[in-house]
């Protein structure tokens, strides 16, 4: 997975941990709704000073959003990358159902 998606999928996990809507998230680092959502979706990259700044919004340190988790190499990390997307753009709702099966895929 391309690094502008990893960071975009990691700003929508913290935004979404402290339930804050992109507006919210907008507001406080000075950028439009259009621009957050773009950044979050991977389609655009944003400048490394608003990069601090939504990290300093968000509480986190910057290289945290770059994903300073590594997954391992190969085919399994890509899959890792992969859920871990998918994972950061559900809702908690969702993210219940999501553990559900996975715990029931890991005691069959």
């Amino acid at each position: 997975m391309e690094l502008q998606k990893v960071f975009g999928a990691n700003v929508r996990h913290y935004r979404r941990a402290i339930r804050w809507t992109l507006e919210r998230l907008a507001s406080e680092v000075g950028v439009s709704r259009e621009t957050i959502g773009k950044i979050e979706r991977g389609v655009s990259a944003p400048l490394f000073e608003t990069v601090e700044k939504i990290a300093d919004a968000l509480g986190v340190q910057p290289q945290v959003l770059f994903g300073a988790t590594p997954f391992p190499p190969g085919d399994r990390g890509i899959l890792l990358s992969d859920i871990n997307s998918i994972l950061a753009n559900m809702n908690d709702r969702q993210l219940a159902g999501a553990r559900k099966m996975l715990n029931a895929l890991r005691s069959s």
